[in-house]
């Protein structure tokens, strides 16, 4: 199963993700028979991931007139800048993370600026059944125009596993499921019911990743759940599945190969130069094994850890190296990409 932010290669890490994609920003384009209404409110985002030297491309929805984006969480991670285009006026905005969940894959910008935008519908999923007609719209192959494509409500309540070429899974549950021909870069991107309205918002599809043909199966996060960690975020409520602002950075990556993976902890693939990891003295092939005194023996726990806390906030982390050595250091966490 895989993400749908266009995405060649990410590498999964407290620090990077690596993105290759499409840049243009286009117009907007139909499908045959599709209402030009079903695009209002949907936006193009496009990605610079500056640690890792790539790019992505993907697709949001206006949720407020003044400019707060919602989309998926695999879309920004990583995302050094954001912009975000409107392809009905053509106007380009500059896009800031206000939170986001790494476990539900939803996130929430603010353009830059925005006033008196179009939003998209928001409809009920809670509603969404079996052969239920449905559009998907969406940033398709990355190319910034965005098309649309019909199909049906094939599942509710699904739970899938996703991953993107690097060995890390991670789990989405109470996913809707279309035959609607989802692609990469449609992430972040509604999908429709018969009447306009968004019941859900694409995320992950049982395609191979840059194949020009769709998929049979197509998963999308029902708007309920998607606009309640929206609100969540709004509101400022962190908790440890939510995080609100800037993002600390502790400067390691990790690989999802074997050759990385320790029973003992998360082992280290690379430190960014200048990081608080890397003046702490963390090197490649060491195993961090602790965070703030909590042991830590995944990725996905370490990033659990590490997001509970803000940029300026000091951590302990503890580790053994690559002689079987065992090494502590406290770190001043500084600000990041969004993980």
């Amino acid at each position: 199963m895989k993400l749908l932010r266009s995405t060649v290669v990410r590498r999964l890490g407290v620090f990077a993700a690596l993105a290759l994609a499409a840049t243009a920003f286009g117009g907007v384009s139909h499908a045959s028979g599709a209402r030009a209404s079903s695009t209002s409110g949907v936006v193009v985002i496009q990605t610079r991931l500056g640690l890792s030297n790539g790019s992505g491309a993907a697709t949001g929805m206006v949720i407020t007139s003044s400019g707060e984006v919602l989309t998926n969480n695999h879309v920004i991670r990583g995302a050094t800048q954001i912009r975000v285009r409107v392809p009905a006026t053509g106007r380009v905005y500059g896009a800031r993370v206000l939170g986001y969940s790494v476990s539900a894959d939803v996130a929430l910008l603010r353009l830059a600026g925005a006033t008196g935008l179009d939003t998209v519908s928001i409809g009920n999923s809670s509603t969404v059944g079996l052969g239920d007609d449905v559009t998907a719209v969406g940033n398709a192959g990355g190319t910034g125009t965005l098309t649309t494509k019909a199909g049906e409500i094939t599942g509710v309540g699904r739970t899938i596993t996703v991953g993107d070429g690097q060995g890390i899974p991670a789990r989405l549950a109470h996913l809707l499921e279309t035959n609607a021909g989802l692609r990469p870069g449609d992430s972040g991107g509604p999908l429709l019911d018969s009447a306009g309205r968004v019941i859900g918002m694409s995320a992950a599809a049982a395609i191979e990743l840059g194949s020009r043909t769709t998929g049979s199966a197509g998963y999308a996060i029902p708007i309920d759940r998607a606009r309640s960690i929206a609100g969540r975020i709004e509101h400022g409520d962190s908790s440890v599945s939510v995080h609100i602002g800037a993002t600390p950075f502790l400067g390691v990556s990790v690989a999802g190969s074997r050759s990385f993976r320790s029973a003992g902890g998360v082992t280290v693939a690379g430190v960014e130069t200048g990081s608080p990891a890397a003046r702490a003295g963390l090197e490649a092939g060491d195993v961090i094994d602790s965070f703030n005194g909590n042991a830590v023996r995944t990725y996905s726990k370490l990033v659990s850890r590490l997001l509970r806390w803000h940029p300026g906030d000091t951590a302990r982390i503890a580790w053994v190296d690559g002689f079987g050595s065992r090494d502590a250091a406290t770190v001043t966490l500084t600000s990041g990409p969004p993980q």
